[in-house]
């Protein structure tokens, strides 16, 4: 049975170890702590799933709570995959943001299929600025 937390502190090690455990440390600079130490801080709404001690999943997120909230980082542990854990972690940010919230996620190629399977809607508008470039004439 886990045990699901709303803000609960966490910190970078726990986030890099959690990261690492469910395959989404392959697209986060690990490596780069002062980056990790800045996400743990920064993100203003985390659900967090325990087994004990351990994290096992989290959900980080930036939001205003009122209109929008772009959910950064859904990692749950490879040994906890395939129990709702994952579903569990969004609808419990979903409580937490309240009923005018709408929550935004960028996935990575080889997990759209889950969450389109969840019932999240697939949304094509998204752009993005990689870092080093500016916005401006192309």
């Amino acid at each position: 049975m886990l045990n699901y937390k709303v803000n609960e502190p966490i910190d970078a090690d726990q986030f890099i170890d959690v990261l690492r455990r469910s395959t989404l440390g392959e697209r986060r600079p690990i490596e780069d702590r002062t980056c990790m130490e800045g996400m743990v801080r920064h993100g203003n709404l985390t659900v967090s799933a325990w087994d004990g001690e351990k994290l096992v999943g989290i959900v980080r997120c930036l939001t205003d709570f009122n209109y929008i909230c772009y959910l950064s980082e859904l990692a749950v542990d490879r040994d906890w995959q395939r129990r709702g854990v994952g579903v569990e972690l969004i609808n419990r940010a979903q409580e937490a943001l309240g009923p005018r919230c709408t929550i935004r996620l960028i996935s990575a190629p080889g997990a759209v299929a889950y969450y389109e399977k969840i019932g999240l809607d697939r949304n094509p508008q998204c752009f993005e600025l990689p870092r080093g470039r500016r916005a401006g004439k192309g």
